[in-house]
């Protein structure tokens, strides 16, 4: 096909798959194209002659495969150990064109050359409008004189394409920039917090959720988080609960025209002898009076019209189709034409839509075609325009039927049931509400009120075609005001209450939507996400569960006091966002304002990252690896004296000073803490002439004097904790007052132990018994490093038998006397006790059910040597709790 006579302008149109791109160029061309291979063997290019506005145009039409372009750090940020993970919140990133695509890249520079201009054919959303700018780079870098145009468009249908061709608009920088915000904040955060989290547990512990704990990693996602955390929560409010028994009175009466069941006024008592007080009153005085009588319309209101978010809630609540799949369908049947644009949140259509054609195409059908006429037969009176649900997101309508079907034959089950969703909840918020005739009659009974309720459905209208309501109701006999009967039945029940079920798909999705984690086009992502790191689980009832891993995480998160796993902080961005798509805010304001506050918690979260080891510990056993915490490249100084297994490595914490700890942490502590004062520390392949290899400043005269002061502060010596807080005290979050107390030069160990240091510097807790280090004929707390205090216990199973207690109440720690020796601790960090007595309090809103056993099987003991009781979750069986279940998944 040659171009157009000498007038034609040469058009390039883009789009954003290569289905799309067909599709548009078949309709714009009538199907009279030439098709013509372009450097990506997957993004053909078509060519046909077609007039915008009058005027003549050479249409080249091709495509991107989503995005064109990735952002990421530079090169020498981008490996795990090339810098500390606080520095990648204001690291230099760049967006490029990843190899992969670079085909893709030539086609677009090598077409736009030849144009005059540029059509963008992309989703008509946020992320499709960033899209557009990507390819506007790579197009505009060829030929800097393309007119730019944006084509909006909601159906691959020859209406909605011819339109938006002859109305083209131009695209939207505020949107991109409201993407471009959201892709920056989400790889700083979630690289940092990935790579911190990973390194500092993965070696620690044997977490083998994958088969390859090596190569696992921990990731973390500003959405991802959150949505666990929904899970967790709920979670623990079922092993928090507490079934309580109640007690309800219950009366039937039987006549000629029925049955009717007459409910307590006061549903339930907790307290029996109240509750059979009454009883026995209303049984001594049966007879039942009718007081009122009431007989009034109801309505059942169809279903707003269909939003994304909706559309996967009710797939799943109806089908039991996950997100995910109900989005990949969703998109095969836009993209064939079948549906409208699946990814929308607007929900209520603009007055300029005719719904009446839309109707009308359904009429054939076999199923509900007979619905369809009669809903446009305006006798039946039937139609009834949609009501508004309140929300438009100003670039699509709602989900709707484009295309008639009885069913094509490449459909997949899955594909027949959504598109019958779409156009049976189409034809439903076009119909009259349910009508309903509803009776409830009150009576008494020696003084205490009973009510029953019937239901008469007068019209089904809508039921009529959306199978998936229901409008149930019982035929009540009939009664008058006054009128006397003795119960047929009048009998005490009992019951328990019940924890609330585990949250089903759709309720996540509620849940997601309500809080504003994520847009209707990702939440389905970030459910996926879950399953695929392990955090969660989905049974067949598409209820989630929190895998141990996922349990841990968000328990570590939460013991260290932060929200980072609540829907706050992301709903405040995506707030953030919309304001930066509306441009009431820019974008350098919102990267500004959430990376700062993001870089404050995650400096905090890694100084108190001793709770985050605590939480995994309740699932999961130590390793015998060295725990690579680091996060820095690895500078080994020399061999560790102390363990003699391992190395003793430059390192720089999170608040900036210097220490030379072993490799072998937390199996060995052997640690030096360098000057607080100093700036720079480096290992340099230079072997003092002085001293012997490995030398740590010891021959350097400031150095020396600094260590000096360092070791005689004026400050109290306290021991190094077993994990977390450091000895200045930064790991409690407190104020640093002196930066070089708590310092003791290597090499100057206790003679009696050396693997123990001076209390006066520093310790290394490399002893025979890891549980519990005992120095000086004293047994030291693992967890807060105090002495403990000797006492006995007093119950009935260990009378007289002698135990270690940390003397801080808010600790926990204790540990039996008779099993210092051998090593066979029973007792653990008080977390698991103090936990049970606090399982109604605390900042969940119900709190949580402690563990009764530890991952190696431990009975949990409280601090006097009681088993906590309790059973497991999730088999009942008391011999064990739900961490420890041998049928969890």
């Amino acid at each position: 096909m040659q171009p157009g006579g000498g007038g034609a302008i040469r058009v390039l149109n883009v789009a954003e798959k290569p289905s799309v791109a067909k599709a548009v160029a078949e309709i714009l061309s009538r199907r009279s194209m030439q098709s013509r291979a372009g450097r990506s063997q997957y993004n053909r290019i078509f060519e046909f002659n077609y007039a915008i506005n009058g005027r003549a145009c050479h249409m080249l039409v091709t495509s991107v495969t989503g995005h064109l372009m990735e952002l990421e750090f530079d090169d020498r940020f981008r490996r795990w150990h090339s810098c500390d993970p606080a520095e990648l919140f204001q690291a230099p990133v760049r967006k490029s064109v990843p190899q992969d695509k670079q085909a893709i890249k030539q086609t677009l520079e090598e077409e736009a050359r030849r144009c005059q201009w540029l059509v963008l054919w992309l989703d008509c959303d946020r992320e499709g409008e960033n899209i557009a700018y990507e390819v506007i780079d790579v197009c505009t870098s060829a030929n800097s004189h393309l007119n730019i145009w944006r084509a909006r468009f909601s159906a691959l249908i020859d209406r909605e394409i011819h339109e938006s061709v002859q109305h083209l608009g131009r695209p939207n920088k505020l949107f991109a920039d409201a993407v471009d915000a959201r892709q920056e904040i989400d790889l700083r955060i979630g690289a940092s917090f990935t790579r911190f989290q990973t390194m500092l547990l993965k070696d620690a512990f044997v977490i083998n959720v994958t088969g390859d704990d090596r190569n696992l990693v921990l990731s973390y996602g500003p959405c991802q988080f959150p949505t666990l955390g929904f899970i967790v929560e709920r979670f623990w409010e079922i092993q928090a609960h507490e079934p309580e028994e109640f007690w309800t009175i219950n009366c039937t009466h039987t006549s000629d025209e029925g049955t009717a069941s007459f409910g307590w006024i006061r549903g339930h008592l907790f307290d029996y002898s109240c509750a059979i007080s009454i009883y026995e009153m209303c049984v001594s005085e049966p007879m039942a009076t009718v007081q009122n009588v009431r007989n009034q319309e109801k309505l059942k209101y169809p279903p707003y019209p269909l939003s994304t978010v909706e559309l996967q809630k009710r797939a799943s609540r109806y089908f039991r189709m996950s997100s995910e799949r109900t989005m990949k369908v969703a998109e095969e049947l836009y993209q064939a034409g079948f549906i409208s644009y699946p990814r929308t949140e607007t929900d209520n259509f603009s007055p300029n839509t005719d719904l009446h054609a839309i109707a009308r195409e359904q009429v054939n059908h076999p199923v509900w075609g007979a619905y369809a006429q009669r809903l446009l037969n305006p006798e039946a009176r039937l139609w009834r325009n949609p009501s508004n649900g309140g929300h438009d997101d100003k670039a699509h309508p709602p989900i709707h039927p484009t295309k008639f079907s009885e069913g094509e034959r490449n459909w997949s089950p899955d594909h027949t049931r959504l598109y019958e969703l779409v156009v049976r909840h189409f034809l439903a918020c076009c119909s009259q509400p349910a009508v309903g005739a509803e009776t409830t009659v009150e009576i008494d009974i020696a003084g205490e009120q009973f009510n029953a309720s019937g239901r008469v459905i007068l019209a089904k209208n809508y039921l009529d075609v959306y199978r998936f309501d229901s409008w149930g109701g019982t035929l009540l006999p009939t009664y008058n005001i006054g009128q006397q009967f003795v119960p047929t039945t009048l009998t005490l029940d009992s019951g328990v209450t019940r924890p609330p079920p585990l949250l089903a798909e759709a309720d996540l999705l509620s849940c997601m939507d309500k809080a504003g984690i994520g847009t209707d086009a990702t939440m389905h992502d970030h459910i996926k996400k879950l399953l695929d790191r392990c955090y969660a689980t989905k049974d067949e009832n598409t209820r989630f569960s929190p895998t141990n891993l996922g349990e841990a995480l968000v328990m570590g998160y939460d013991e260290m006091g932060y929200e980072l796993w609540k829907p706050y902080l992301r709903s405040m961005m995506e707030a953030d966002m919309k304001s930066v798509s509306m441009g009431t805010k820019s974008k350098s304001e919102v990267l500004q304002s959430c990376l700062q506050q993001m870089k404050a918690c995650f400096l905090d979260a890694r100084v108190n990252k001793a709770k985050l080891l605590d939480a995994m510990g309740t699932f999961f056993a130590r390793s015998n690896r060295p725990i690579n915490e680091t996060q820095n490249p690895v500078e080994v100084v020399r061999p560790c004296g102390a363990c003699n297994g391992s190395e003793m490595v430059l390192k720089r914490r999170a608040t900036g000073e210097f220490m030379v700890g072993c490799r072998s942490y937390p199996q060995c502590r052997n640690v030096v803490w360098l000057p607080g004062s100093l700036s720079e520390a480096a290992v340099t392949n230079q072997v003092c002439p002085i001293c012997a290899p490995g030398c740590v400043g010891g021959c350097d005269d400031i150095l020396r004097e600094l260590m000096e002061l360092s070791r005689f502060g004026g400050r109290s010596q306290a021991a190094t904790p077993a994990r977390g807080p450091t000895p200045n005290g930064v790991g409690q979050g407190g104020p640093r007052q002196d930066l070089h107390t708590n310092f003791r030069p290597a090499g100057q160990l206790n003679n009696e132990n050396p693997s123990v240091m001076h209390s006066q510097g520093f310790r290394s807790t490399h002893t025979q018994n890891p549980s519990s280090a005992s120095v000086a004929g004293q047994v030291l707390c693992t967890s807060c490093g105090a002495a403990c205090i000797l006492l006995v216990a007093n119950t009935e199973a260990n009378r007289g038998r002698k135990f270690y207690k940390c003397q801080d109440p808010g600790c926990g720690f204790f540990k039996w006397e008779d099993e210092l020796d051998n090593g066979t601790g029973r007792g653990r960090r008080g977390r698991g006790s103090s936990r049970q007595a606090s399982a109604s309090a605390g900042r969940r809103g119900g709190g949580r059910r402690g563990r009764g056993r530890n991952a190696d099987g431990g009975m949990f003991v409280s601090a006097t040597g009681d088993t906590v009781p309790g059973s497991c979750f999730n088999c009942g069986d008391p011999s064990h709790f739900a961490n420890a279940c041998p049928n969890r998944r």
